[in-house]
């Protein structure tokens, strides 16, 4: 079955690269765009009414409220009644290094080894990936492509998602180092079970922790000195933690483990975040204490205890807003990141507002990643990155993008799942939508 599987997928790619080749990066804004009558939501939780925007050169050249000023050749778009909001941005997220699952060649996401520092996961970026416009027609417009495995997984950059290839994708390279934080593993069929499992288990993460004090500590020292006598690529690759140009993502989930990062990254001086933080709320206080963010994983889940209240997921955001901690939010793996802007949603009747899930996808994503300077809000100076929804974005029932822009380049929606939906409309005589 494996094998039909895998010859059928086979089969599909060569379809599938000509289903999409009218989908091309947009070209460079050349004229001024207004966009009038709109409810404009700028992700630091302010709501304009009836307000308008310009667009010029890329960047966000005014704003306000009423009708715009008269600007010679512009073109104007009428979004009376419609909402306009900042591009959405997914974190921690493997689009565009995965294309089918199930088929080998099509998986880029992870290296052999443990300790791969050096490993940048952007030049692995695929920009033709059928899934990008798919992700991007919900608004989601720019992405962190992060490596995944091992102890140390590699280097992320942020980029656009609409470019002809990762060099014109690239917005914010190398800004993280992604490391896994050893984790007792769960049980498998045949293992010993009971306290000796336990104590193998111990035995191991420490093992680990203390691979990562090693490496780490030989870091610090061969950052320190002017001119190393031999080039260590994976230390090279380091320096930007020590001299606090790059962040430290460390995965952890349990409040121990968190704490434990915490103490680690405290240790050797660098600027940590906290990803997954399943139980950040138990350690809210030496968080914001400590000046450390989190990046939540998916709301539409589980929690990870049997005996935790059901909706926890969805409370998580709005625990952490209340303690005054920092935090963004991502999906799971990468066709799914299109359900971003629903999962914020989640959180807003479980103690957000509607604005404060919307900087949880914008804003406060930006923060995190060190690009808040240029993105992640509307205001003036800042990219054009943006897009107009017909009815509330946080929405599954009412969220359709109509228009959008990537720095001022208004880009193409159509993806293959329009067309295909389109091919079996006109088939079958349905009005498509």
């Amino acid at each position: 079955m494996k094998k039909i599987i895998v010859n059928f997928l086979s089969a599909l790619l060569p379809a599938l690269a000509f289903g999409q080749a009218n989908i091309v990066p947009a070209k460079s804004q050349t004229a001024p765009v207004i966009i009038n009558g709109a409810t404009i939501h700028t992700g630091n939780n302010q709501v304009i009414n009836n307000g308008y925007l310009i667009l010029a050169q890329g960047k966000i050249t005014a704003m306000g409220e009423g009708s715009a000023p008269v600007t010679t050749g512009a073109e104007i778009i009428n979004a009376q009644g419609k909402h306009v909001y900042p591009g959405f941005i997914c974190p921690l997220t493997d689009l565009g290094l995965v294309e089918f699952e199930a088929v080998k060649a099509s998986v880029d996401n992870e290296e052999t080894g443990d300790l791969n520092t050096h490993v940048r996961s952007i030049v692995a970026y695929n920009t033709d990936s059928k899934v990008i416009p798919t992700v991007r027609s919900n608004g989601v417009l720019m992405a962190q492509i992060t490596p995944e495995g091992g102890l140390i997984s590699g280097q992320s950059s942020v980029v656009v998602l609409d470019a002809w290839n990762w060099q014109d994708a690239a917005y914010k390279t190398d800004i993280a180092m992604h490391v896994n934080w050893p984790v007792i593993a769960q049980q498998r069929f045949g293992q010993t079970s009971g306290p000796q499992f336990l104590e193998l288990q111990k035995d191991r993460i420490q093992k680990s922790i203390d691979v990562l004090n090693e490496l780490f500590s030989q870091a610090k020292g061969y950052s320190e000195l002017a001119k190393p006598a031999v080039i260590n690529t994976r230390f090279e690759a380091m320096k930007g933690l020590f001299d606090g140009n790059k962040k430290l993502f460390i995965e952890a989930n349990k409040a121990k483990d968190i704490l434990q990062a915490i103490n680690f990254s405290k240790k050797y001086n660098v600027k940590a975040v906290i990803t997954g933080g399943a139980e950040s709320y138990l350690v809210a206080d030496a968080l914001k204490d400590n000046n450390i963010p989190v990046i939540l994983r998916e709301t539409q889940t589980l929690p990870d205890k049997e005996d935790d209240d059901v909706y926890l997921p969805y409370k998580l955001p709005g625990l952490l807003q209340k303690a005054g901690v920092t935090y963004g939010l991502t999906g799971i793996g990468f066709w799914r990141q299109r359900n971003l802007p629903f999962e914020a949603g989640n959180a807003v009747p479980y103690g957000l507002t509607k604005e404060q899930a919307l900087s949880m996808i914008t804003l406060n994503n930006a923060k995190i990643l060190g690009i808040d300077k240029t993105t992640g809000s509307l205001e003036v100076g800042k990219d054009a990155t943006l897009f107009i929804s017909k009815g509330d974005a946080l929405d599954m029932l009412t969220l359709n993008v109509e228009e959008a822009f990537i720095q001022g380049r208004k880009i193409n929606l159509d993806n293959l799942h329009k067309q295909l939906y389109k091919r079996y409309a006109d088939k079958y005589g349905v009005k498509a939508e």
